[in-house]
């Protein structure tokens, strides 16, 4: 297994990151969520084409943060339909100020990996990501 330690965070980016991330662009997967093991970061579950932006809402923990990338189909105010790539850093205020540290500070690092992200995001809790606001960001 190829892994680079972040010197800042010592944190290593599992390869599958990278490899689920490409499917993902390829459009095999609608969203992935990643988190820290240990001294990495891995997969640790992958969303069908099929699943929806509340899928995905669901699957994060309401109490531990993780990283997440979501694969959203729109359509303009031209009415082109098109697709955002969204990095989301999921922080929410009931998890461990210890883990909080660790993804922020790993995050940048991480992201960096991820060839291809469109925009950005950080929530600490649901309303920070609805999907309003999602929608918004992407127009």
């Amino acid at each position: 297994m190829n892994e680079k330690a972040n010197a800042a965070s010592g944190m290593a980016v599992e390869d599958n990151c990278k490899l689920k991330f490409l499917e993902l662009k390829k459009r095999t997967h609608r969203f992935i969520i990643f988190r820290i093991d240990g001294q990495q970061v891995v997969v640790e579950k992958l969303g069908s084409p099929q699943e929806t932006y509340d899928d995905f809402t669901a699957s994060l923990p309401a109490d531990e943060c993780r990283y997440a990338v979501f694969d959203f189909d729109f359509t303009t105010n031209e009415n082109c339909q098109k697709s955002k790539i969204f990095f989301i850093a999921w922080s929410p205020d009931s998890s461990r100020v210890r883990m909080k540290m660790v993804y922020a500070s790993s995050k940048d690092r991480f992201k960096r990996e991820l060839d291809g992200i469109q925009v950005e995001l950080q929530a600490t809790d649901p309303s920070e990501m609805s999907f309003d606001i999602i929608k918004s960001r992407a127009l």
